[in-house]
């Protein structure tokens, strides 16, 4: 999906395989690490949004075209969507990530982002819980079974949560920016949004500690902390500017 889309965080809909990696970031958590990181970012997503009023449910999210209510709304739709994946994937079976496929998710967000900010949130709410209490049930071994969703495993599934989540929060434009995301998270984001980057570009990136730097690639290079490296990835923009060996930032391939 390209950056700024309607929806800059895919959600794999239209790609298969898997994640494609490697780059700065490195290998992902494992299954229990990323499990607890979407548990607690659903806590920070509700604790940002308890009390949203109408005005700010009806105000422009930082997706083009989109409301916070559009936004709130695919993140509910996404978990029980992910629960559904899940309880197939434990029954062996595969179903489709959505009913209806792309033309009914999106028909159920914009339908589902004209009702009251209060029922927005409880339905949020009980999503993101309902979605928690069956990943905690899960064995390790459980997060390899195969699911329809980029026709990988539940371990992809995982991973997209974390993504979206963390992600769509900076999106509502309530207080929370990339730079707030993890170090965790952003190393994860660079090696999945690795794709994106141009051939014959390279990716420096600089640490907190002074002089520390990791690169990744050869060419032209793009320098800039982690948080704003990934933050360019995932089409969105952080607290620090890049900078360009070529003087401009170049235009990133698709999303994987």
């Amino acid at each position: 999906m390209a950056a700024r889309a309607v929806v800059a965080v895919s959600d794999g809909l239209d790609q298969r395989g898997g994640a494609s990696g490697g780059a700065v970031g490195g290998a992902s958590p494992p299954p229990s690490a990323v499990r607890e990181a979407v548990r607690a970012g659903h806590g920070r997503l509700i604790t940002l949004v308890a009390g949203l009023g109408e005005e700010q449910a009806r105000g422009a999210s930082d997706l083009p075209g989109w409301s916070r209510a559009h936004v709130l709304t695919h993140l509910t739709d996404l978990a029980r969507a992910f629960t559904r994946q899940t309880r197939a994937a434990l029954a062996g079976q595969l179903v489709e990530v959505y009913d209806g496929g792309r033309p009914g998710r999106d028909a159920s967000i914009e339908a589902g982002s004209a009702r009251p900010a209060t029922v927005l949130v409880a339905d949020l709410r009980a999503a993101c819980t309902e979605l928690d209490q069956l990943w905690a049930h899960l064995e390790p071994d459980q997060w390899s079974l195969p699911s329809r969703y980029r026709d990988a495993t539940l371990h992809e599934v995982l991973l997209c949560r974390w993504r979206e989540v963390e992600v769509h929060a900076s999106d509502l434009a309530l207080g929370l920016t990339p730079s707030d995301w993890t170090p965790q998270l952003c190393s994860h984001l660079l090696a999945f949004l690795a794709p994106r980057v141009p051939a014959g570009l390279r990716l420096s990136v600089v640490d907190a500690e002074p002089g520390a730097t990791r690169t990744t690639g050869t060419g032209a290079a793009v320098t800039g902390h982690l948080p704003d490296l990934a933050a360019w990835l995932a089409g969105r923009t952080s607290g620090s500017p890049l900078h360009s060996s070529t003087g401009s930032l170049p235009d990133l391939r698709p999303w994987p």
